[in-house]
């Protein structure tokens, strides 16, 4: 059998459980030395192509304080850019000597050469955006949950921290940057219909009816320059006149010409949903496909999964569902009826909204007490509950989140979307509450501050789905639902959810469903609220292969957990193994089978 680099890489199981005592040697040796330097390197250009990225971890500071200035170039000179560092960093990795540095430094090089071969791959395609080491890949630079009309604001708002007049100044510059960014982004909308790459007309609907509120009214008035008035109230500069000079005369030009070019690609869209209207469809979600679950599986074979498993839950959901009372009809119309009952809807207000986030906040406090029982190692677990920006609410997905600042500062943030309280029930936020924030994303991201820098800016869909639904499962396995069956069953829907978008993604880019074919087989199949789908089915439309990444990587993290108690019997210790799947950091799903395996041969001894 031939034997690749990447085998040698990644290593064999023996390789990976090298004693602790041999470590020290390989530490000190200079391929080790030299390797570290390059990922030290590597993480530092990073930064310079995403600046945002250090202003999220809190560090642009110090050294780094040049950052604070900038955002990353949204130009198609700036993604030309990228790749340039992709590939001199993928060339400098290939002349390693992989066989002498430690197993750790060989996870931490496969993590970069992964993410940088899949960034390339997509780039290699003459429109879209690709999230190098990240997941938002998307074939449409500017839609209805993309661009820099949705991503600069709240990064400004809720990652760019003011404490002195520097910090300030940065805004400022960053203001006239996000300028720079729209005509940036405008100029790629160009090019992607120069080759018939146009989105939906109902996404560019929903992006054009966002994208006109955020230019709307008076620029004084702004998020983007009220943030900065707000935070700058005591401080001499003049900044609130500033901003709004800078909001009027560059921006607001700035967001016409891409309005305008939005407008012009609207009167060209047709209705198709799926990416497989493209010249060169089928391999772009091929690649999109591949990025979102770091797999080689097929449209076929993830279409085929999400029945398959959705059969399976719902089979457990029926059980619990007669015991509530709800015993005629499938289990979809039956949870469409458990969401309509008044026990467990809340009101269409503010007072409703809330509701809604006190008990999600509850919950992610309630569960931060129980993680002792599920881990050894402990993180603090700091994340706040807020509301998605009003400007961004109709394409937004239903919540997200994910871990604050290394240094603390800014919390992690589950961000829910309120629209509608009709899209939330009362049974479904707990799970909700464990996925995004305890012992989900935030909890997740504040892992890998305790790694090295490169580690906290490359991410792998997979990975951190999965690991977000395995959270999930880890609430129900601490009790939470002991007393509670609807919340349960909120929990089971929910990975019937993910089931769901496994055959619904396939469905719209490889199988030629309709938007509406999409949302009406949801709605049945799950008994979601046809509300909640509608927003689903468009992200998935932009976002292709993404929603595939959660159940694939949940079920390839219980595959290895099945392993592992197999392999060890007696001495598999529920703790020390969660404890492995987040010390190895945010892997592919390649890499984290050797983490465990890596794990049992230490267990054994």
């Amino acid at each position: 059998m031939r034997t690749t680099r990447r085998d040698v890489l990644l290593g064999s199981s023996a390789l990976l459980a090298t004693s602790a005592a041999a470590r020290p040697a390989l530490a000190a040796s200079p391929a080790e030395a030299g390797a570290q330097a390059l990922i030290d390197r590597t993480a530092e250009a990073l930064l310079v192509l995403n600046p945002e990225g250090a202003t999220g971890l809190g560090i642009d500071k110090g050294a780094r304080a040049a950052l604070k200035h900038k955002l990353g170039d949204r130009t198609p000179a700036g993604v030309a850019k990228m790749a340039a560092h992709l590939k001199a960093t993928l060339a400098e990795i290939a002349r390693i000597d992989v066989n002498a540095v430690s197993p750790e430094m060989r996870i931490h090089l496969d993590v970069i050469q992964t993410a940088y071969e899949n960034g390339l791959k997509g780039m290699a395609f003459p429109y879209g955006d690709v999230a190098v080491g990240s997941w938002r890949n998307t074939p449409y630079v500017v839609i209805q949950n993309v661009g820099a009309y949705i991503d600069i604001p709240k990064t400004l708002d809720s990652d760019h921290q003011i404490a002195t007049r520097d910090d300030a100044d940065a805004y400022c510059d960053r203001l006239v940057a996000y300028a720079g960014a729209l005509d940036g982004e405008t100029a790629r909308l160009q090019q992607a219909a120069s080759v018939g790459v146009i989105a939906p007309d109902f996404l560019l609907d929903k992006c054009l009816k966002q994208i006109r509120l955020a230019r709307s009214g008076d620029p004084a008035k702004w998020d983007v320059v009220t943030s900065l008035a707000k935070r700058t109230a005591t401080m001499p500069g003049g900044y609130d006149a500033r901003a709004t000079r800078i909001a009027a005369e560059q921006i607001a030009p700035a967001l016409d010409r891409q309005i305008a070019e939005l407008e012009k690609q609207r009167a060209r869209a047709t209705s198709d949903a799926g990416v497989w209207k493209f010249k060169d469809g089928d391999a772009y979600y091929a690649w999109a496909l591949s990025a979102g679950t770091t797999t080689t599986m097929s449209p076929d074979e993830v279409h085929a999964m999400g029945k398959a498993q959705l059969a399976e839950l719902q089979a457990e959901m029926d059980t619990i569902l007669k015991t509530l009372g709800y015993t005629q009809g499938s289990v979809g119309a039956r949870m469409r009826g458990l969401a309509t009952d008044k026990r467990f809807a809340f009101p269409e207000s503010d007072a409703g909204r809330a509701e809604i986030i006190q008990i999600l906040q509850k919950s992610i406090d309630d569960m931060r007490t129980r993680m002792p029982q599920a881990f050894h190692t402990l993180v603090p677990g700091n994340v706040e509950v807020k509301r998605i920006p009003i400007v961004e609410e109709e394409g937004a997905a239903g919540a997200y989140g994910g871990p604050g600042t290394i240094d603390g500062k800014v919390p992690g943030r589950l961000w829910v979307n309120l629209r509608s309280t009709g899209i939330w029930t009362r049974f479904s936020l707990p799970d909700l509450a464990y996925h995004e924030a305890i012992p989900g994303h935030a909890w997740q991201g504040e892992y890998t501050f305790k790694m090295p820098l490169i580690r906290s800016l490359l991410q792998f869909n997979a990975y951190s789905e999965g690991w977000a639904l395995y959270a999930e499962q880890l609430g129900d396995e601490l009790g939470v639902y002991a007393e509670n069956p609807a919340a349960k069953l909120g929990y089971l829907q929910s990975l019937g959810f993910r089931a769901c978008r496994l055959v619904v993604d396939s469905g719209l880019h490889a199988k030629r469903w309709t938007r509406e074919q999409a949302i009406r087989w949801f709605v049945e199949a799950n008994g979601s609220s046809e509300d909640e789908v509608q927003g689903e089915v468009d992200r998935y439309c932009s976002w292709p292969g993404q929603a595939c990444g959660y159940k694939v990587g949940h079920t390839a993290i219980n595959r290895l957990r099945t392993q592992a108690k197999t392999a060890l019997g007696d001495r598999f210790d529920f703790r020390a193994f969660n404890d492995a799947l987040l010390l190895g950091g945010n892997v592919p799903m390649t890499v984290l089978g050797h983490v465990i395996d890596r794990h049992i041969a230490q267990r054994k001894g």
